[in-house]
């Protein structure tokens, strides 16, 4: 039996299932999926697209790549969610954000890719400190 990756954007509006392993998981710094992310990369899994269904409506944004093909962002009208993108190099597989996925543990980075574009700042440096949930902060601390 096929693996299904869950997912919907943060208010619930829009949802999807994706069957079986993604065809590769890319983590991106190009200066779209920065822009996009509000942060300094994404991270997606491509699955062939007859392989996804989704349900809710998206909105979508598209653009020209540097490469010359058209790329679709979808995200969901209500919360702004990123939920996958799609390229027209590749016509029949989409990449579903795996921030949007209910439970991506089975998944790591293959690939990453603009790793020329990635900020100085997109990384741990050593000694950050790092909390299991959020801390108790105020601005007056």
């Amino acid at each position: 039996m096929a693996k299904v990756f869950r997912g919907q954007c943060l208010c619930g509006a829009v949802r999807y299932e994706a069957r079986g392993r993604p065809v590769i998981v890319a983590q991106c710094h190009c200066e779209e999926c920065r822009k996009i992310s509000g942060t300094g990369h994404s991270i997606g899994a491509m699955f062939a697209k007859s392989n996804v269904r989704l349900s809710g409506q998206v909105q979508e944004f598209k653009y020209m790549s540097a490469r010359g093909s058209e790329v679709t962002k979808a995200s969901c009208p209500i919360c702004a969610s990123p939920i996958y993108g799609c390229n027209t190099l590749s016509e029949d597989h989409m990449t579903m954000t795996l921030g949007s996925m209910d439970d991506a543990r089975d998944l790591a980075i293959d690939v990453v890719i603009f790793e020329r574009d990635r900020p100085e700042w997109d990384q741990l440096g050593e000694g950050v400190m790092c909390f299991h949930t959020q801390p108790e902060w105020s601005p007056d601390s």
